[in-house]
C-alpha cells in the first residue's frame, strides 16, 4: 500500500510579504484557485491510501479546514511543535504508520511544489513504488532545463540505461558556474524532495546513520498524548531535543541503497518569487500583472496588487509585491535574497513578519482595520455555528457593534442575542463569549480601548478548540 506523506511545516519566507509564519505560501491560492497544499493532495495515486499529514502546530486549523474544503480525508495530521527539517518528521510518520501494524510504502511529498504534468508524475511514481518494494529508497530526479542556483543537485551513475540510477552525490545549491557544469554533464539531477521508500527501510538505514534522532523521535512518539481529533500530539520537550536535519543530510547521502528515478514533467518548489513569476502565463512585455495594476513600459516583472492600484513605469526585471500592510519592491534577480529582509523584520520584533492584517482562527478570521494611540478596530467574520473561546482581557475594553448576522453574547452572568445594528460594551476583566449559532457568517466590528491591544492579552477560560 502507498501511503502519501505530506510534509507542510515550512514557512515560505522567500515569498513574504503574501507568506508569513502563521500563514505560509503552502495554503496559498498562488497558481489558481486551490491552495498549493490542496493540490498536492488532489495529485494523489488513486491506489493510494489517504495521506497523512505533518505540519506545525501553529497551522493545524488551516490544514484541517482546506481539507474539508476539498472533502478529503487523513490518516491523521502529526503535529509539530516545533520545525526541525525532513528527516524527523519522516522519521515520526514511518513509526507511527509502523504502530498501526503496516509497513506501507511511503510517498514523501511537500506541500508547497508545483507538479505541470500529473500523468507523467504518476507514471514516476508507479516506477518508484515497485523499485521502493525492492528494499530501495528512491528520489525523484528532475531533469535540469537550465543552470539553477536555487535547487539542490543528485549525481547519479548513469552509465547504464536502466530505469533508475545509483546516486552518487547530493549538492545543495551550488554557484552558477558550477550549476552550469552540472547541466552539461548529463548525470545530475534536480532533488525534487519526492521520496519512495517502506517505512522499515527507512526507519533501518536512519538508525543506522541517524541514532539519535531515531532514538528521540521514538521517545517523541511513544510517549505522544491522546488523539485529539484528527490532530495528533507528540510529547513536545522530546521532540525539541531533535537535531535538525533533511532527510538528504541525514540518510541519503549516507545509504547504499539509494537511487534515483528520472521524473520528465515540469517541476518547481516556487523557492522565490522568480520561480513563481516563471511558472505563470505573461503578457507581450513578459509581465506577471495580478490584481488592480497599471503598467507602462514595464518589462519582465511581476506585479501584485492585493487591495488598491499599483502603477509603475519605465521598469523592467522588478518584483513589486503590495499586500494590506506591507509593500515588496525587489530585483527579480534577487528575489531569493527577500529572506533576509523577513530576519530584519523578526529581529525588529515586527508582526509583519509573521502575520498577516488578516487573521485566520479556528472559529474565522478578523481584520485590523485600524489602529492608534488607545485604541484599535477589527473586523470578526464567526462562521457558521462557530464560536469564540471564553475569556477576559485585563487590558483593554470592548465595544461590539453587529454588522450582518446574529451574535450570541455570553457577558458575565448575562447571555443575550443582538441582530444587525445592534452594539454591546464588554468592560476590562469581564468574562465574555461571541458566539455564532446561524447558519450563515457573522461579522462583527470590534472597537478595543485600552492600554494594550495584544492577543497574549487573551486569558481563555473554555476553549473548543483546546488553546492556551
Amino acid at each position: 500500500m502507498i501511503v502519501p506523506v505530506i510534509l507542510s511545516g515550512g514557512s515560505g519566507t522567500r515569498l513574504w510579504p503574501l507568506s508569513r509564519k502563521l500563514y505560509p505560501k503552502q495554503f496559498l491560492s498562488l497558481v489558481n484557485k486551490t491552495t498549493l497544499f490542496q493540490d498536492t493532495i488532489m495529485r494523489l495515486p488513486e491506489n493510494a491510501s489517504y495521506p497523512l499529514i505533518i505540519c506545525n502546530e501553529e497551522h493545524r486549523f488551516i490544514v484541517a479546514e482546506q481539507l474539508r474544503q476539498i472533502n478529503s480525508n487523513t490518516k491523521g495530521i502529526i503535529l509539530e511543535p516545533i520545525g526541525k527539517n525532513t528527516a524527523p518528521a519522516i522519521t515520526i510518520a514511518a513509526m507511527h504508520l509502523l504502530n498501526e501494524n503496516e509497513d506501507p510504502t511511503l510517498l514523501v511529498l511537500s506541500a508547497d511544489h508545483i507538479l505541470g504534468d500529473n500523468q507523467k508524475f504518476l507514471k514516476s511514481i508507479r516506477m518508484a513504488s515497485k523499485i521502493a518494494d525492492q528494499g530501495k529508497m528512491v528520489a525523484l530526479g528532475i531533469k535540469p532545463k537550465k543552470p539553477e542556483t536555487g535547487y539542490g543537485y543528485i549525481e547519479v551513475d548513469n552509465s547504464k540505461n536502466n530505469e533508475y540510477y545509483n546516486i552518487e552525490s547530493f549538492t545543495e545549491k551550488p554557484n552558477l558556474k558550477v550549476a552550469k557544469q552540472y547541466v552539461n554533464s548529463g548525470n545530475h539531477y534536480w532533488n525534487s524532495g519526492i521520496f519512495i521508500f517502506k517505512a522499515s527501510t527507512y526507519l533501518k538505514e536512519l538508525k543506522k546513520y541517524e541514532p539519535e534522532i531515531f532514538a528521540i523521535c521514538k521517545k517523541a512518539y511513544a510517549n505522544n498524548a491522546p488523539k485529539d481529533l484528527d490532530f495528533i500530539r507528540l510529547n513536545n520537550e522530546e521532540f525539541y531535543k531533535c537535531p535538525n536535519k533533511s532527510i538528504d543530510y541525514a540518510v541519503m547521502e549516507k545509504t547504499n541503497v539509494g537511487v534515483v528515478v528520472p521524473f520528465e514533467g515540469s517541476w518547481s518548489d516556487i523557492g522565490s518569487w522568480e520561480a513563481l513569476w516563471d511558472s505563470k502565463p505573461k503578457d507581450s512585455n513578459n509581465n506577471v500583472s495580478e490584481g488592480d495594476s497599471l503598467l507602462s513600459d514595464v518589462k519582465n516583472s511581476f506585479i501584485h496588487s492585493s487591495n488598491r492600484l499599483v502603477a509603475a513605469n519605465d521598469v523592467s526585471d522588478l518584483v513589486i509585491i503590495d499586500t494590506q500592510d506591507a509593500l515588496l519592491v525587489s530585483s527579480m534577480k534577487s528575489s531569493q535574497h527577500i529572506k533576509y529582509i523577513v530576519e530584519k523584520l523578526n529581529n525588529n520584533n515586527r508582526a509583519e513578519s509573521n502575520n498577516h492584517r488578516k487573521v485566520y482562527r479556528p472559529w474565522g478570521y478578523f481584520d485590523s482595520v485600524d489602529n492608534g494611540k488607545n485604541f484599535k478596530v477589527k473586523r470578526i467574520f464567526v462562521n457558521p455555528k462557530a464560536k469564540l473561546s471564553l475569556q477576559k482581557h485585563q487590558q483593554r475594553s470592548e465595544h461590539w457593534v453587529v454588522v450582518k448576522g446574529v451574535a450570541r453574547v455570553t457577558c458575565g452572568k448575562d447571555k443575550f442575542t443582538l441582530k444587525e445594528n445592534e452594539s454591546t460594551y464588554i468592560p476590562r476583566g469581564e468574562v465574555h463569549r461571541l458566539e455564532n449559532t446561524e447558519n450563515t457568517t457573522l461579522e462583527i466590528i470590534e472597537v478595543q480601548t485600552g492600554d494594550y491591544f495584544g492577543e497574549d492579552d487573551i486569558i481563555r477560560l473554555e476553549d473548543d478548540y483546546e488553546r492556551d
